[in-house]
């Protein structure tokens, strides 16, 4: 076959501060940057969906014709401009070429400024353009909010089934066995889906805690040769439209068995809904909880600063876990990745061993947040490259701009120019700061870094300090979700 592929990822808070507008997509702000034509064929070996669906089809012996691939960090809306000229790139692609079938690696959680359902939006017009029979197959994240557009649109789609998402080119060469096993079927497939009645906070989706490690243990246990897909994706709980939440969804030979899958599944989620509730520390807790295991640890606590999660849509700015960890005069302590350009640029100009006088962070306008004013040690400058090596996004190169390492008392922070999620060590390290050698690390994130933190962790706690990614989505001022649907496990229904 010949198979056009593309990929437009970006996963959007609508309640966030920033827009995510063309350059951001450019930059790839902790994904790899954007990549057009053959430089796209580069990804075979990064850890992402599209990676695993090329090496797959290379050695299938299969013709690729590559388009665009595109991703930014998670935001506020996808400006209107950014959809139209990406989403415009990739459907050019298709006039263009004479190709068999299309394969997208798609996020699921996209809104737009002018659009409430980015994916669905961009299937449609794909399928204006390829007519009702042509094979059109996505792979999507683990936090899409799969809508009644997509799943009409596209042939097949298929998620991701870990939260650290460690099987991100393991769910693109899954996909690359939906579009064959669909062409195969010449079309005879059933399909069957159906949707949570509740929201799960974030933090509730890591697959490796329950209840999603067991929700995912029984997925795969109801597949078989009439069941070839089923997927479940907990969904993106920050996103104010209609059809934000979870969605069970089933490819098979036919509806009684989708049916039958797709119903087992819910089960076995709604029948959990007590377990997926999630408790948090206060940010003072959280400090003095982290220091106590720390006297007799061997291995450093970490902290996960949740509600400042740049992949969740947060600017990594919020100064409420500083604040803690400097109150509370917290030891061998290391926070980051903190954005903040022009405190990154006056610790590079002042160079390193000299002290800077700053105002750090606190630009998220959140209620609680403001800047945190005090005099540093600049300890470490670094030009803010690295390549991942945890299981995360293992092999991409990231480059969050001009970085510092600052020191107030025992507590670092590492101020960057550009936004990435701190999920592997190596964002540490390239800021001189040795995370095994630590006793209490704060991470910018909510579960992703639990991949390659996770081994070198005594203890992970959670920390609700203020800041824009709401840990629990009942505290949203949401205003469009669909009526009925719960904020949170076993709340009132939504009205």
């Amino acid at each position: 076959m010949k198979i056009l592929i593309a990929g437009f990822q970006h996963e959007t808070n609508t309640f966030a501060p920033s827009k995510a507008d063309y350059e951001n997509f450019v930059r790839g702000e902790g994904f790899p940057p954007m990549v057009r034509g053959a430089d796209v064929l580069s990804l075979r070996q990064v850890n992402i969906p599209i990676g695993g669906f090329i090496s797959e089809m290379e050695s299938q012996g299969h013709s690729l014709i590559p388009v665009i691939w595109a991703a930014a960090s998670p935001s506020a809306h996808v400006t209107q401009s950014a959809f139209e000229r990406i989403a415009g790139e990739i459907l050019e692609g298709i006039q263009q070429a004479d190709s068999d079938a299309i394969y997208l690696d798609l996020h699921g959680a996209m809104v737009a400024e002018h659009l409430d359902d980015g994916e669905g939006e961009l299937l449609a017009r794909i399928r204006a353009l390829v007519g009702p029979a042509f094979p059109v197959v996505a792979s999507l994240d683990l936090h899409a909010n799969v809508t009644e557009k997509m799943l009409r649109n596209a042939s097949g789609l298929v998620a991701y089934r870990t939260y650290p998402h460690v099987d991100m080119a393991d769910t693109g060469r899954s996909a690359a066995k939906l579009l064959t096993t669909l062409i195969a079927r010449q079309g005879n497939v059933a399909i069957a889906h159906r949707s949570i009645p509740f929201l799960i906070p974030v933090n509730a989706m890591c697959t490796l805690l329950e209840p999603a490690h067991g929700v995912y243990d029984r997925l795969s246990t109801l597949e078989s040769d009439d069941v070839f897909s089923l997927s479940f994706t907990p969904g993106f709980p920050a996103a104010d439209f209609p059809e934000c939440g979870p969605k069970v969804w089933c490819y098979g030979t036919n509806r009684q068995s989708a049916e039958t899958a797709v119903a087992a599944l819910y089960e076995q989620i709604v029948s959990r809904e007590s377990e997926w509730a999630v408790e948090f520390l206060t940010p003072d807790d959280a400090v003095l909880e982290a220091k106590r295991i720390s006297q007799s640890a061997t291995r450093p606590v970490v902290i996960a600063d949740t509600q400042d999660n740049p992949h969740g849509g947060a600017d990594s700015n919020t100064t409420g876990m500083l604040r803690a960890l400097v109150r509370n005069e917290a030891k061998g302590a290391a926070l980051g990745l903190m954005w903040d350009p022009e405190v990154a640029r006056l610790a590079h100009e002042a160079g390193e061993g000299n002290e800077i006088t700053v105002s750090l962070g606190g630009q998220s306008g959140v209620s609680g947040d403001s800047p945190f004013h005090a005099t540093f040690k600049v300890e470490c400058l670094s030009d803010g490259r690295c390549i991942l090596e945890g299981p995360m996004m293992t092999g991409t190169q990231i480059d969050v701009g001009p970085t510092a390492c600052l020191r107030i008392g025992d507590v670092r922070v590492i101020v960057s120019t550009s936004k990435a999620p701190m999920n592997d060590r190596n964002l540490f390290r390239m800021a001189g700061v040795i995370p095994e050698e630590m006793k209490i690390l704060v991470n910018k994130s909510s579960v992703h870094f639990r991949a390659d933190f996770g081994p070198i962790a005594e203890r992970i706690l959670v920390a609700k300090a203020p800041g824009p990614m709401a840990a629990d989505p009942a505290d949203l001022p949401w205003k469009y979700l669909r009526q009925g649907i719960r904020l949170r496990p076993n709340e009132p229904e939504f009205h």
